[in-house]
């Protein structure tokens, strides 16, 4: 995680790139993704929050028994938008999160 961003235009680059890093995402931009981070931004949801329900969601697709089929690759911002609903409702402690960043850099492909 990274500092605080300075105002909107950093919080939807930041947002922008986080998304682009997360594993089982296209890595490429569209102009509804930057819509849903500036969205993102005036509603006041917090940077952290989106990191964290990226990496959550991330850790949660590559956790999956050996032999199911392959999940389809990530094509937008969107596909997000139920976990970050989930993290600003959780009430899970910020260790989970790190816990689960650990877990990521464990289980992500090469």
């Amino acid at each position: 995680m990274n500092q605080q961003p300075s105002g909107r235009e950093d919080y939807v680059r930041k947002v922008l790139e986080a998304y682009r890093n997360t594993p089982g995402t296209c890595g490429n931009l569209r102009r509804p993704d930057r819509t849903l981070a500036v969205e993102l931004y005036q509603r006041g949801v917090p940077l952290h929050t989106v990191e964290n329900a990226l990496v959550l969601a991330a850790v949660r697709r590559l956790i999956r028994p050996a032999d199911a089929p392959p999940l389809a690759t990530v094509r937008s911002l969107a596909y997000f938008t139920p976990v970050i609903e989930e993290v600003l409702e959780t009430e899970v402690g910020e260790e989970y999160f790190q816990y689960a960043r650990q877990k990521l850099k464990r289980l992500r492909p090469s």
